[in-house]
């Protein structure tokens, strides 16, 4: 088991404040009742409710099964999966294989249509949980799960009629939405590709290799060289994509920083990821009220949706360098608390997340 680097103990909080930190965090998810955004469904199932928009989503439904094997919580995980599985999983047309991106909480749909940094999250929570705790019979048969859902996500132009893969075959970066010829940023987990390239069909391996190189090259391309802002859709060479409204700065792009301080944290510090968590942070240290931004800096309209979310990402991107800001901003998310009220729900999952990653609690079950 591999995790990653525990920066807090480092800057000499004690252990047992860290503890209960995670532990803290992770029950205002699933059992606060005041702050809870976890809900049981039926006797068997639950789900997350995204608080501000009420409807459960494969990225909230992905994040939770990732915090459960975290937490070496196989009921939740099975609950969480159950839901997943009944009212979102897509068993013909287009998107069969793939999962409805959001339901209602009774499971009513949304879309149909996949949202592919759940399937992503899907796949490697599936993993951990087969290597965590074994397999069990159908759906809990975890790593055969997994592996349909990435066989889907690369060849589902092959496996369903009028299909289209989620990662663009000729680039090996990942698509906002299999059906549009664009990416988003912080979908990019090169961590869980490189980790992919051993789990996944055999023969797709080789694919996955290349998918993580290229996702390494592309954030480094789609993050601005001053400033280190991504945007929050861009095109394959990185530049934002303005046509549908997500150019600039804002909630999804958060995402970018914890996903480099957890490959750094896993797989090692690299050059242009240190230039990426420099600038990034020394660009927002002293900004409060946080605003939207666009990549080059300019402040704008709305005001940051989801302010705690975006301090626990900066922090957690203190992975990917070592300088005496980036432990300032380990302290300073140390120091904040996680959200309450109507947004809470993306907010505490990326800090969640976060806490996870600078605890050195973030492991690599599989």
């Amino acid at each position: 088991m591999k995790t990653t680097p525990n920066l807090l103990r480092a800057l000499d909080i004690p252990q047992a404040e860290i503890d209960a930190r995670v532990q803290a965090a992770f029950d205002a998810i699933f059992t606060d009742p005041a702050e809870t955004f976890y809900f049981p469904s039926g006797a068997d199932a639950g789900y997350l409710l995204d608080t501000g928009n009420l409807d459960a989503r494969t990225e909230g439904m992905s994040y939770g099964m990732m915090m459960a094997v975290q937490m070496d919580r196989r009921d939740l995980f099975d609950r969480l999966w159950t839901f997943s599985k009944r009212y979102m999983w897509n068993a013909q047309g287009p998107h069969a294989g793939y999962f409805a991106w959001s339901v209602q909480p009774d499971g009513r749909r949304n879309s149909d249509g996949p949202a592919p940094d759940g399937e992503e999250y899907y796949a490697m929570a599936l993993f951990d949980a087969a290597a965590r705790w074994g397999e069990g019979a159908p759906p809990f048969d975890y790593s055969k799960q997994a592996r349909a859902i990435l066989r889907h996500a690369v060849h589902q132009h092959e496996l369903a009629a009028g299909g289209s893969p989620m990662w663009d075959p000729h680039t090996a970066l990942i698509r906002f939405v299999p059906e549009l010829p664009f990416s988003d940023p912080s979908y990019h987990l090169p961590h869980f590709y490189a980790r992919f390239a051993k789990l996944a069909d055999e023969a797709d391996r080789p694919f996955w290799q290349r998918a993580a190189q290229a996702s390494r090259a592309y954030i480094a391309a789609a993050c601005d060289p001053q400033t280190g802002l991504a945007p929050e859709y861009a095109h394959y060479d990185g530049t934002p994509e303005t046509e549908h409204g997500h150019g600039d700065f804002f909630s999804d792009a958060y995402r970018v920083a914890m996903n480099i301080g957890l490959d750094s944290g896993w797989n090692g510090r690299r050059e242009a990821y240190a230039a990426i968590a420099n600038r990034l942070q020394a660009f927002l240290w002293d900004r409060e009220p946080y605003m939207t931004y666009t990549i080059h800096g300019q402040a704008k309209e709305p005001p940051c949706l989801h302010p705690t979310a975006l301090i626990a990402t900066t922090a957690a991107a203190s992975l990917a360098t070592d300088t005496p800001l980036s432990r300032a901003w380990a302290l300073r998310f140390w120091h904040t608390p996680p959200r309450t009220g109507e947004r809470r729900y993306y907010d505490n999952c990326l800090y969640f997340f976060c806490l996870l990653m600078l605890a050195g609690r973030y492991a690599q079950w599989a």
